[in-house]
């Protein structure tokens, strides 16, 4: 009787538990259904691993929605999220609802971008919605969306695999020329060596001491000969200085010869010497016939010398 009392009161427990179960699920599944959602889409041919129904909707790591559905697109091998967004949650956020109620009419959410961001430890993924500044063009679609569209963008472990195969082929190059160089290195430290050996060689036989002295010796014979140039400089152009004292006595010299009276001399002369040239000029033909007579005399007295007592002869045939 009393094992009969028992299974009474579990089968009483476990009716109410499940009644309260029932009504819990019912309250949250109406709740759910009592907000006032958006729904868009996003398409992709990446690896969506870790995101499922119920995966947050993130704009810049603040959750916004939940993903709704993923399924693959019958018009294509691609893959397609619908996701919702909860109003209630942007509004609480301090979001302008109808502002993105009115971007979402317009067909303005291609503007944003999605990617899907997994976590390796948990393996769970989530869809995260960013507005890039320079944002990469939308994937190109057969078909026009019934939604409001929101095109992918490639995800940061999606770029790493893209780039991996350059990233190993560089990688490669990098590791040979790195053999190379690490196989020339022993022959790199013999060069060294004797390098070093020889500078060590140089500098023992070039007696440094000696050489310091007399670079010593050579900079201070230098500075007392710079000293005594400096000094014939000073005298012949500092104050007082021969060049100074030549300049006054050029100056006495020029003021002593009166040069306007030595020019107006010189132009009084050069007139004298004018004229002087002008009466030449007129003399010149009496010179001449006077020369001629000269010459005609001179050959008389050669020819006949008694001419200057008798005078000259009589021409050959006339009689006296």
């Amino acid at each position: 009787m009393a094992v009969d009392k028992s299974y009474a009161r579990l089968g009483l427990f476990l009716i109410i538990g499940l009644a309260v179960v029932l009504a819990t699920a019912i309250f949250f599944v109406q709740r759910a259904r009592s907000h006032s959602l958006l729904e868009a889409v996003t398409y992709t041919t990446d690896n969506i691993a870790g995101l499922d129904v119920a995966s947050p909707v993130r704009f810049r790591g603040v959750t916004l929605g939940r993903v709704s559905g993923v399924s693959l697109h019958p018009a294509g091998t691609i893959v397609e999220i619908n996701f919702e967004l909860f109003l209630d949650r942007i509004r609480t956020l301090g979001g302008n609802v109808g502002r993105v109620q009115e971007l979402a009419e317009m067909g303005l959410f291609s503007n944003l971008r999605a990617m899907v961001i997994g976590n390796p430890v948990t393996g769970d993924s989530y869809l995260l919605l960013d507005l890039p500044t320079d944002p990469p063009p939308p994937m190109a679609l057969a078909f026009k969306p019934d939604r409001p569209y929101v095109p992918m963008m490639p995800s940061p472990l999606v770029k790493v695999r893209d780039q991996l195969p350059d990233l190993i082929e560089r990688a490669e190059v990098t590791l040979k020329t790195f053999g190379e160089i690490v196989a020339r290195m022993p022959d790199s430290l013999d060069r060294s060596d004797r390098f070093f050996t020889s500078v060590e060689k140089a500098m023992r036989e070039a007696d440094l001491p000696a050489l310091s002295a007399d670079s010593r010796k050579f900079f201070t014979m230098t500075s007392a000969q710079i000293g005594q140039m400096a000094s014939n400089v000073e005298k012949v152009l500092g104050t007082g200085g021969t060049l100074e004292q030549l300049t006054e006595e050029a100056r006495s010299t020029i003021k002593a010869a009166d040069l306007p009276a030595t020019t107006a001399a010189t132009r009084t002369a050069s007139h004298q010497m004018s004229l002087t040239a002008d009466d030449l000029r007129r003399s010149l033909p009496a010179l001449r016939e006077s020369l001629g007579q000269l010459r005609e005399l001179a050959k008389l007295l050669e020819e006949q010398p008694e001419a200057v007592v008798y005078g000259p002869r009589p021409p050959k045939g006339k009689s006296r």
